[in-house]
């Protein structure tokens, strides 16, 4: 008679075999490259994480995108930059393009390269030779120049602002043709040469005599005019130009030069909370939250209470999910990493715990009966309520953090409670490595244990940083996405009502029309 305790008969479905080892040691799931890539798309700004730092994540990247054909790569760099609001990464594929495949590249550039900080990433990246190139090469070339030749005066002179490479260095590189005198001088001012003043146009006229003290401070990208010695009215004069992006960023400064005195306060919070300027502001929640939790005590409540109205703005398309609903968020050590990686000088602030906990306190405002488990090395309930402000509850989440990681943790709770669930996300960078062992990881054995009770539920990852490996398979009842901007959840919803398959993030990329502007 066979040994039973050998040939047991198995519940469930065969479960697959770990096939890497993650950053943490533990055993993993490598994503096939497609996912790979667009996870580092979708979450990677070319800046260390808590395991690995910024090198390795380029050569990851370089190396999927010598793998994978050239008409994917463009849909992905395209997707990351006008869903996920991604910077560096868009620009790099972009470059890569102009090697792989000039046509592309150019539909790529037009559509990724939209303001001047792009074109500066752009063009550094391609004359650092990590994309094989050591300049910029006739097709780049020719495409900055366009750029340039363009962009409006005002679109020039705001560019101006910000160096390596600063723009005056692009204009030298790819000399542009200017179209008229007026726009030679205004090439020669960024270059600083020594131009007719009165052949410059009219918003530089106006600049340069503001700065010999003379004339009305003209609208310009208020960078320009910060080294300047300005009185508190002309401080206010810039506090009700500012556009959204900048007002939010620069709420302390406001303060400190005396903008809010009564007269400005309403103005300033109408404009923080319209859902049309948040729309168009292409904001991450995250950094609202941020906002909030830098407010210095200058800036009155009036402000302070409209960002959080911005923040539940922002976060209006989180999905009502149908049936039980688990969210499990990772509060393990290597949750204290900065969500944009460390960049010398100006690190975030926010760290990934910040974005998983921001992002339960959202679905839970939603989808009240929700529940929510924190787990680092062992996992526990959480008792929140659903009518807190989500910045008081990101916060009560976040304040739990330290800890290994073992995300089979979270799953065993609700294995041991033998809960009942429909949809369960997890959120976490997935470097479970505490309950690490031979074959399948043990988080894709507590999830089908949890599936033999709940026959038709769905899981969902939330990749924070870009490793490259998950803790759960991919299969049809698992769905993986990377990033932490509010399109996640338009994903999100459809997979869990079962509309879409686990592999629709790909799907979205992939139906990106590639059509030239030109």
């Amino acid at each position: 008679m066979a040994n039973m305790q050998l040939f047991a008969t198995s519940r469930g479905r065969l479960l697959p075999q770990a096939d890497a080892l993650n950053e943490a040691g533990g055993t993993a799931y490598a994503l096939p490259p497609r996912e790979r890539l667009a996870q580092y798309l979708m979450t990677g700004t070319l800046n260390g994480t808590f395991y690995a730092a910024a090198q390795p994540q380029l050569d990851a990247i370089l190396g999927l995108a010598d793998e994978l054909d050239a008409e994917y790569l463009a849909k992905a760099a395209i997707y990351a930059r006008s869903r996920g609001h991604m910077k560096d990464a868009p620009a790099l594929i972009a470059a890569v393009l102009t090697r792989k495949d000039s046509a592309l590249a150019k539909i790529v550039f037009e559509q990724v390269v939209d303001n001047g900080k792009m074109l500066r990433n752009f063009v550094q990246i391609l004359r650092s030779g990590q994309t094989g190139r050591k300049s910029l090469g006739t097709s780049p070339k020719r495409l900055v120049q366009r750029w340039l030749e363009n962009a409006s005066d005002r679109q020039l002179l705001n560019a101006s602002v910000g160096q390596q490479p600063s723009l005056a260095d692009v204009v030298k590189m790819v000399h542009p043709r200017p179209q008229d005198a007026t726009r030679e001088a205004l090439y020669g001012w960024l270059i600083g040469k020594t131009v007719d003043e009165t052949k410059l146009p009219e918003i530089i006229r106006d600049f340069e005599r503001f700065k010999r003290g003379e004339g009305d401070m003209p609208e310009v990208d208020f960078r320009l005019l910060a080294g300047l010695p300005l009185t508190t009215e002309q401080w206010k004069q810039i506090a009700r130009n500012a556009p959204w992006q900048m007002t939010r960023m620069n709420l302390n400064t406001f303060a400190r030069h005396g903008v809010f005195d009564g007269e400005l306060d309403g103005l300033v919070a109408a404009r923080l909370r319209d859902p049309e300027a948040i729309g168009r502001a292409r904001v991450y929640p995250y950094q609202l939250l941020v906002a909030y939790a830098n407010a210095a005590a200058e800036v009155p409540a009036v402000i302070r209470e409209a960002l959080q109205d911005a923040l539940e703005t922002s976060l209006a398309n989180v999905p009502e999910l149908e049936g039980s609903t688990w969210v499990l968020v990772d509060v393990s050590g290597s949750m204290s990493s900065p969500v944009t990686g460390p960049r010398p000088g100006s690190t975030s602030k926010v760290r990934c715990i910040d974005v998983a906990s921001l992002i339960a306190a959202a679905i839970l405002r939603r989808n009240p009966v929700a529940g929510v488990i924190a787990f680092a090395t062992a996992a526990r309930e959480l008792l929140l309520n659903p009518r807190d402000s989500l910045v008081t509850n990101t916060g009560n989440i976040a304040a739990l953090m330290g800890g290994g990681t073992a995300v089979s943790s979270a799953f065993a709770l609700l294995n041991s409670k033998a809960a009942a669930g429909d949809t369960v996300i997890l959120v976490s960078d997935n470097q479970s490595w505490t309950d690490t062992g031979n074959g399948a990881t043990q988080t894709m054995r507590e999830w089908e244990a949890f599936r033999q009770r709940n026959r038709t539920a769905r899981l969902v990852c939330i990749d924070l940083q870009p490793y490259g490996t998950v803790q759960a398979a991919p299969r049809d009842d698992v769905l993986h996405v990377g990033g932490f901007s509010d399109a996640v959840f338009d994903v999100v919803a459809s997979f869990a009502a079962g509309q879409l398959g686990s592999s629709q993030w790909i799907r979205e990329i992939e139906e990106v029309t590639l059509k030239s502007h030109a």
